[in-house]
């Protein structure tokens, strides 16, 4: 990447009503973290200069979890809006250049390589603003992405303000933006609040900048898995299902035999050798690692463990912070705890 400064703001500061609990929503794990430090994985990866956490509900509690992370915090002092949380961001950008990565804390799935595609491809464009979109089936709940004849975005119309016409739109927004720092707050500052919601929208930078004859990007993400917004608990389960699915694949192309991967706990802290053979109703956690032709029958449980190579662990073992070594046969049922 060019000497270009890039920065990102993550916007954590929701409550998330849908979730019924006492715990801010991007608190709430996935894959045996919170979600928001999923977001925060994929930024370290891209290397920002600059990354912005937008806190506002439980504010106190959210900067403790980054505590491992490189990251300064704005606080949203009331939730009046998407375009307004990211106002609370200004006072750390002291000079307006360079490109800003909007992404939301509830977004646990979007990949690294997904966002430095569309980094790369607005800045090949020299366009003011890209947006990231996806098509989905079923579109409810999101907003709709507005394109005029040539295919740039006109428009985000949200799904409370959509005609009937517009929520028939199968393409949506994902909520990730690549901005131009110059145009961003002059924009959001021009942002009013004349929706159902009585709040600032971010997406209504985008007709602000089509209205003055900037060409607005899209970045059409290919798997719209990626995008999932966690609001429930129900897709709070979907989303874990889907990063565990993401595991068991790197494992199955690294030589590992997983049996009935539906029914397999992995964690990505879990090292693998080739010719490992994991029965169904697996559970594998902590920073366990497993040597090469070693099986693991059903119904195990194993956190923190090193096993060696062509050992077999037996049906329902329960194993936790031991060390087996290579040839070793644990008999069923063994629970064992270092």
């Amino acid at each position: 990447m060019s000497k270009q400064q890039i920065s990102a703001i993550i916007l954590a500061a929701g409550k998330g009503t849908r979730m019924k609990s006492s715990r801010a929503k991007v608190l709430h794990e996935v894959f045996f973290r919170p979600m928001l430090h999923h977001v925060l994985d994929s930024m370290r990866l891209l290397e920002p200069d600059k990354v912005i956490v937008v806190t506002g509900h439980q504010s106190d509690a959210v900067q403790r979890s980054c505590v491992d992370y490189d990251v300064e915090f704005a606080l949203q002092e009331e939730q009046l809006g998407t375009g307004h949380a990211v106002l609370a961001a200004e006072s750390h950008f002291s000079q307006s250049s360079g490109v800003i990565l909007i992404l939301c804390g509830d977004t646990p799935l979007i990949r690294a390589e997904t966002i430095k595609g569309m980094l790369s491809e607005h800045r090949a464009s020299g366009h003011t603003l890209t947006v990231m979109t996806t098509v989905m089936d079923n579109p409810a709940n999101y907003g709709r992405i507005i394109s005029d004849e040539k295919g740039y975005v006109t428009a985000i119309v949200e799904e409370k303000d959509a005609s009937d016409e517009q929520r028939k739109i199968c393409e949506i927004n994902a909520g990730i933006y690549c901005v131009n720092a110059d145009f961003l707050f002059s924009a959001l500052k021009n942002v009013g609040t004349d929706n159902l919601q009585g709040e600032v929208y971010l997406t209504d930078i985008v007709g602000l900048a089509y209205a003055a004859g900037q060409k607005i990007g899209k970045f059409v993400c290919q798997d719209n898995g990626e995008v999932l917004g966690v609001n429930s608990r129900y897709e709070l389960s979907k989303a874990h299902v889907h990063l565990q699915k993401r595991v068991v694949n790197e494992h199955f192309a690294a030589g590992v035999t997983c049996i009935l991967p539906e029914t397999l706990t992995i964690a990505e802290t879990v090292t693998l050798d080739t010719d490992v053979v994991i029965e169904p109703n697996v559970y594998i956690t902590g920073n366990t690692t497993i040597g090469s032709k070693t099986r693991i029958d059903p119904f195990c449980y194993i956190d923190n463990c090193h096993i060696g190579e062509n050992v077999t662990v037996g049906v329902g073992a329960y194993l936790q912070g031991i060390t087996l070594s290579d040839n070793e046969r644990v008999p069923p049922h063994s629970v064992m705890k270092g």
